[in-house]
């Protein structure tokens, strides 16, 4: 079975909006680079999946655009081609390498958990809140940003029940930023 990683940036204060870290450097772009390489498709919500794609789908000219910069583009160039999900009531259609989920959350994710292939992926807030709800989380990977932001979204903000973790990873950036990694404990699994 392949596992479902559930990674985003966070602030100390556990900030998780897209601009209230750090802004990103040649050291957190390749880390997330090689995260878009490694997994074998991208689990995103609506909201997630259009922030992605207007910032980081390759232009129909073939170029990246002038304000990216080189250590930028390994990151874009990974995630335009990934294989992504989109969980959405809303939209009726998606390209950018993508396909619309339908029907129940859980049993389309279990069905893609056991599908063949890498490491499923999800980032943003809302989707990971239902999915960890639905205990369908392997891994929780944080990246904490050194910032204090006082105000924004917070992560699994209305979790309906606790999950505990253990910690299996760390790694420090320069910048002071913090990426660990954790699994659900047996007694949150089983719960």
């Amino acid at each position: 079975m392949r596992p479902l990683r559930y990674s985003i940036n966070v602030t100390l204060d556990g900030c998780c909006h897209h601009e209230a870290g750090l802004p990103p450097d040649a050291e957190s772009m390749q880390y997330w680079a090689d995260e878009m390489a490694e997994a074998g498709a991208l689990l995103f919500g609506r909201v997630t999946y259009e922030m992605m794609e207007s910032a980081w789908r390759r232009p129909a000219t073939g170029l990246w655009p002038d304000w990216m910069e080189e250590w930028e583009t390994t990151f874009a160039e990974n995630i335009d081609r990934a294989k992504k999900y989109v969980v959405s009531s809303t939209l009726r259609t998606v390209d950018w390498n993508a396909e619309l989920v339908h029907g129940d959350l859980g049993d389309t994710v279990r069905r893609l958990k056991q599908e063949p292939g890498g490491r499923l992926w999800v980032g943003g807030v809302t989707l990971p809140l239902a999915l960890a709800d639905l205990g369908l989380i392997d891994e929780y990977e944080f990246v904490v940003q050194p910032i204090l932001a006082g105000h924004g979204p917070t992560l699994l903000a209305g979790l309906r029940e606790r999950i505990e973790l253990e910690l299996v990873d760390r790694r420090e950036f320069r910048s002071g930023a913090t990426v660990v990694r954790y699994r659900p404990t047996q007694a949150s699994v089983t719960r």
